[in-house]
């Protein structure tokens, strides 16, 4: 595939993340192994990179139905293949993770990429990992504000004295290595909970808003009590900085990509359901029309369609960000990449140009 040239960077970041699920192609039955589909992630972020898009995530699950266990392993990997493209857990499930570890890897993969690590935290929507690594689904708003604390705490000090609830306590601990960055990134990724926003503002972290689909209107809320709590805590608007998260399928046309996309969407969340415990759900051919017209938050179709969204939502919310999640319901490689070289070449150039205007 050819590559494509770099545009210049202004306006806002866009990029691609992938929770590495592995589904069954509905058009085949065939479902690839972890290994080819980790392989597969390493060689998107490189053609990424290449592309000139400015972010890739990795996400987080402890299921055999997904891929990755350890963003910060996979990111490393990347690391080593890419030169520009900044690397992100996309998440990170922070109540289960010890906040020590978490900051080592990523100063660790911010040594290895010269300064490209990041961390999207959140509090993920599967359970498993409680129990997996001994904590109690109970505490689980709990555990989540305390590892937060503690993980900017880590970010900001090369030794630490700290007390907490659910871990040993630290008494003027080094804290090893110091990344590139004077800080890692770290981002709080919010799925619609008030609370959750008002916390990454209090805390003066990123808000990394996951709209999978609906009218985005309906979120506008969150990005102003987000950004009201973090005023009022003393936090400088320029360090307020929101993302937009979306499922993505980008072809020539809307209809076509509507076309393409169908039955991989509805497999995805056939199995995501049934995932979650309720039910094996299919969505209608009607349902997906309305949930792909104009006014949603779904990014499926032509790269004038995918900007016209891009940009309405930027007037909503005025967003530093956009993350596109591409590869899912078992959609073949061939278009994966096909669907990343249209957002690079037809979509970001016109998306930097508007947004760099304000």
């Amino acid at each position: 595939m050819q590559t494509i040239m770099k545009s210049e960077k202004s306006g806002i970041e866009i990029g691609v993340y992938t929770l590495a699920d592995l589904g069954k192609d509905p058009h085949t039955g065939q479902m690839i192994s972890s290994r080819q589909r980790i392989k597969e992630i390493i060689e998107v972020a490189k053609f990424a990179d290449e592309a000139g898009l400015d972010v890739f995530g990795v996400g987080e699950h402890h299921r055999l139905d997904y891929a990755v266990s350890s963003p910060a392993v996979i990111l490393a990997a990347i690391a080593q293949q890419t030169k520009q493209i900044k690397l992100t857990s996309a998440t990170t499930v922070l109540s289960t993770v010890d906040p020590v570890r978490l900051f080592e890897d990523f100063s660790t993969l911010d040594l290895l990429s010269d300064g490209r690590a990041e961390i999207i935290v959140g509090r993920g929507a599967f359970i498993e990992s409680f129990s997996l690594f001994g904590y109690d689904i109970n505490d689980y708003d709990a555990l989540f504000s305390e590892h937060l604390d503690l993980l900017l705490q880590l970010n900001a000090n090369e030794s630490l004295t700290w007390n907490g609830r659910f871990r040993s306590s630290l008494h003027n601990a080094e804290i090893a290595p110091r990344p590139v960055q004077s800080q890692l990134p770290v981002w709080v990724g919010v799925g619609g909970t008030p609370e959750s926003a008002i916390r990454a503002g209090k805390m003066g972290v990123g808000m990394a808003l996951a709209i999978l689909g609906g009218n985005p209107k309906k979120f506008m809320p969150l990005v102003d009590i987000y950004r009201k709590a973090g005023a009022e805590a003393g936090h400088s608007p320029e360090n307020l900085n929101v993302s937009v998260t979306g499922h993505s399928y980008i072809a020539k046309t809307t209809q076509q990509a509507k076309k393409e996309f169908y039955p991989y969407y509805s497999n995805y969340w056939s199995y995501v359901n049934s995932q979650r415990g309720m039910g094996n759900r299919i969505i209608s051919i009607e349902d997906f029309e309305h949930m792909t017209s104009p006014d949603t938050a779904l990014f499926v179709g032509s790269p004038q369609q995918i900007v016209e969204k891009i940009l309405s939502q930027y007037e909503m919310f005025g967003h530093k960000r956009f993350i596109a999640q591409l590869d899912i319901g078992g959609l073949p490689f061939d278009k994966v990449m096909k669907s990343i070289e249209l957002l690079a070449s037809e979509v970001v150039p016109i998306v930097r140009k508007e947004t760099s205007k304000s």
